[in-house]
């Protein structure tokens, strides 16, 4: 990607500049969306397999910690520049239009802002949930055969409730219609997207998030249809 001779306040000021910082931001988001999904359906693998893996992330220390403030940080960013970026798009057509037309737009790229608002509602709860453990404080307590954590127990035992199945599936499967044009929008702003491989890229964009949404939404259908329970002794 070439980027113009001037300074980068002035470049990331600029229109080009702020999508470039969105679409990095977005790169380094999905690729934790890729490695947060590898982890949890270590829960298929069975209880031993999945707390060996949270025991592991948190002796990473300082290390987990750095990776938390990163991805905090890619947070922010994408959404201030997606909010600096539909604020100017706003000012450039004031007068809305009486009949829209949206012959290449898609709904998901349409719906890209509030999408976008909605999945960092479900971020915020679900390390509330999960990380925190605030939701269902009662669950820090759980642990295995072995003294640690006893994150299968927790992740069934929640999943078992419906509601929040389905408030995460939901989330989920509006997180990957976010990341449906996201991806596609996310080479095209980096500078990897050309007239030849703008379709394929589309395509495969949209393939890769829904592959996404099956293999997130597997783990609480699979806790609701008994595929995935309780170890012995736990109590519902």
């Amino acid at each position: 990607m070439k980027i113009p001779n001037i300074s980068l306040f002035q470049y990331f000021e600029s229109s080009t500049g702020k999508k470039f910082l969105m679409a990095f931001s977005g790169a380094i988001l999905f690729l934790f969306i890729i490695g947060h999904l590898a982890g949890n359906l270590q829960i298929f693998e069975g209880q031993n397999r999945i707390n060996a893996y949270a025991v592991f992330l948190r002796q990473l220390g300082e290390i987990l910690w750095l990776v938390r403030i990163i991805l905090i940080a890619m947070v922010a960013v994408h959404i201030w520049t997606s909010v600096q970026l539909t604020i100017e798009n706003k000012r450039a057509r004031p007068i809305a239009y009486e009949n829209k037309r949206y012959i290449k737009a898609s709904t998901a790229s349409r719906t890209m802002f509030w999408s976008g608002i909605i999945v960092l509602g479900f971020i915020i709860y679900h390390l509330l949930h999960f990380t925190f453990l605030k939701v269902h404080p009662q669950y820090s307590h759980l642990v295995d055969a072995q003294g640690r954590h006893d994150v299968y127990s927790m992740m069934v035992l929640s999943f078992q409730r419906w509601p929040i199945s389905l408030v995460y599936i939901v989330c989920v499967f509006l997180l990957c219609y976010h990341l449906s044009h996201g991806i596609s929008s996310m080479f095209q702003s980096l500078g990897f997207n050309s007239n030849r491989t703008r379709h394929p890229l589309s395509v495969w964009g949209a393939r890769v998030a829904w592959l996404i949404f099956i293999g997130y939404a597997a783990i609480p259908a699979a806790v609701l249809a008994g595929i995935v329970k309780l170890p012995p002794g736990i109590q519902p």
